[in-house]
């Protein structure tokens, strides 16, 4: 068996293909994030939407904004490739898709991480646990998706990755640090996950600590400037967070489930492979023990939280997918050493075969295409000069993409059956397009411009001529609605 701690890099080991993995992995990955699925709408109104207003834009303003339960670290880091996006390409859409792109980049160390994971034990290992970790289908979807919870986890795992070497040097214990600080501010529910690994590597030799403890103060230090930079207290954010979720459980308004509900979550995703993909996990963990007690203990964290969502818990399936393909090297060179020809091409295809299966059928189908019909209809509103105000008739906001899919100055309202408000005909100059689900009963005057898919349902955009009168619809800006709903 190899001792995790004390294994070094196999001697035999090229890392010429690693290039041409993470090549790979970078093609894979920048196509899915010019593709303009939405998982979540918290990639929008949490961290892309806060950019856009971080840069002078307009914005939705979401509950937890006006609670004060979000950090500014993210939004700062957006805003940047969301500038650039929009000097290039101004009023276009490059705005939106380079912040993905940035964050697909990031989602490259994942693939880092499994080769050095598996150089580890031996060549086979490396290119398994690389291919692996470029093509599996939840690596590559989650990958551009400007969430905190799969950009905490490009930075924790190679965090573990540098932990975990013999006798690492205080310049990579300085780097583990850092990634592990930019982990909790990104995640900080990922805090136990963290401190297991820390203390699991550490705990026989504590002179790890202080280098490691000054690499997260530098992390921790930059969110506090993010949150000074914006006018927020730093580090409130957090605790604010706390108090609304846990004490006064806003986050179970969302839909609660029960303490297994992970475990469904798994099979749906994996199906019947869940299978072999448990035995390899299995199998592999014995290679990274502390990356494996690190999934276990954010699994279970989760698992105790009632809100419970697939993108909480990508950390510990980056990690077990990663283990279990380390296990099925293992499995890999013993074939190979028995004389079995061809056995690592044969791996590596049902790796691929696999991810693809699973990666257009189930949960996976619908999530590629959450979101992408309303970024295409927001595409046309922004093409077109004419429009002058864009109303949701009973389409949630969070189904639109952002007023930052919107030209500058263009307004939003929301026409919500919850808000006493809503429906008064005194509005309607205040518009001249309307984002409804078909089949809708329109105002006189409005035709149909285009359809798309969304949600389960039919979302279309629909037009009238003329102008707008923006003072008759301020009542019904969506800001001003989703302040008085509390939303």
């Amino acid at each position: 068996m190899v001792n995790w701690a004390n294994a070094r890099p196999d001697s035999c080991v090229r890392t010429a293909p690693l290039f041409g993995l993470i090549a790979l992995a970078l093609i894979l990955r920048v196509a899915a994030a010019l593709w303009p699925n939405v998982h979540h709408p918290d990639a929008i109104f949490q961290y892309m939407e806060p950019a856009w207003r971080m840069l002078g834009g307009d914005g939705v303003i979401s509950w937890e904004y006006r609670y004060g339960m979000r950090g500014q670290l993210l939004p700062v880091l957006i805003a940047g490739p969301m500038a650039l996006g929009e000097w290039i390409d101004p009023g276009g859409s490059f705005a939106f898709f380079l912040p993905r792109i940035v964050a697909a980049i990031c989602s490259l160390s994942i693939v880092w991480s499994a080769w050095t994971l598996g150089a580890r034990v031996s060549s086979i290992h490396a290119v398994l646990a690389g291919f692996v970790g470029a093509i599996w289908f939840e690596l590559v979807h989650f990958a551009p998706h400007t969430l905190g919870e799969p950009l905490a986890t490009a930075a924790i795992i190679p965090a573990a990755v540098l932990l975990t070497r013999d006798a690492p040097s205080r310049r990579a214990l300085a780097a583990s640090g850092l990634l592990l600080g930019l982990g909790f501010l990104l995640r900080f529910q990922y805090a136990p996950a963290i401190g297991v690994l820390v203390a699991l590597t550490c705990w026989r030799d504590p002179s790890r600590l202080p280098p490691l403890i000054a690499g997260g103060s530098i992390a921790l230090a930059a969110g506090a400037a993010a949150d000074l930079a914006n006018g927020a207290t730093p580090f409130a954010w957090l605790i604010e967070n706390v108090r609304q979720n846990l004490i006064n459980d806003r986050a179970a308004g969302f839909g609660v489930s029960p303490p297994s509900a992970y475990l469904g979550r798994f099979w749906a995703m994996w199906s019947v492979l869940i299978v072999p993909i448990v035995a390899a996990i299995w199998r592999g963990h014995r290679h990274a023990p502390a990356l494996f007690w690190a999934a276990l203990a954010n699994l279970l964290f989760h698992s105790l939280i009632a809100h419970k969502e697939y993108r909480f818990i990508f950390l510990s399936v980056a990690i077990l997918i990663l283990l279990a393909a380390l296990g099925s090297g293992d499995w890999t060179r013993r074939l190979r050493e028995r004389g079995v020809r061809f056995v690592a091409l044969a791996a590596a295809l049902l790796w691929l075969g696999a991810s693809l299966v699973l990666g257009m059928t189930g949960d996976m189908a619908a999530f590629w295409r959450d979101g992408a019909g309303s970024v295409r209809l927001f595409d046309r509103l922004r093409a077109d000069d004419r429009v002058c105000g864009v109303a949701l008739d009973g389409v949630p906001f969070h189904r639109s993409p952002g007023l930052n899919r919107l030209r500058p100055g263009t307004p939003l309202y929301l026409i919500d059956p919850d808000d006493p408000l809503a429906r008064s005909d005194h509005y309607m100059p205040g518009y001249n397009r309307i984002l409804a689900w078909a089949p809708a009963r329109l105002p006189k005057g409005y035709s149909t411009v285009a359809c798309e898919e969304e949600g389960g349902g039919k979302l279309c955009l629909f037009a009238r001529a003329g102008g707008c009168d923006a003072d008759a619809a301020r009542p019904i800006a969506v800001n001003t609605v989703l302040r008085r709903l509390d939303r």
